[in-house]
């Protein structure tokens, strides 16, 4: 799978709470409004390209959504961050998270109920 640039993300962000969207519903959500409507169609298709949304054809217009989810991509990147730079070890990640307390000891018990209950 490979990595989106930061539009594509974006673009993905909004086709993944969307569901469906046309060029011209996607356009009003991106951050940037100074994107012209043939940039977006570009991006889009560029990703469709790689696989992540498909369209249906509407005479000779697309409505596009996704085919990869939400929590595909997410999953695939936190593996491949976690492999990257926490020498494959969740357990550094969290570790790296509490040292910057970007998380708290409550929403790690909340971790831990959770890694308990899944056992």
């Amino acid at each position: 799978m490979e990595k989106l640039t930061n539009k594509e993300e974006e673009i993905m962000r909004t086709l993944w709470r969307l569901e469906k969207a046309f060029v011209k519903e996607i356009l009003p959500e991106i951050k940037d409004q100074n994107l012209h409507y043939n940039t977006v169609s570009t991006i889009v298709r560029k990703l469709e390209e790689k696989g992540f949304v498909a369209h249906e054809a509407f005479g000779k217009t697309h409505r596009y959504y996704p085919i990869i989810s939400k929590e595909e991509y997410r999953k695939h990147f936190m593996n491949l961050a976690t492999k990257r730079f926490f020498d494959n070890s969740f357990k550094s990640v969290v570790s790296s998270f509490a040292r910057e307390e970007k998380i708290s000891a409550k929403e790690l018990r909340e971790i831990l109920e959770i890694i308990e209950k899944n056992k």
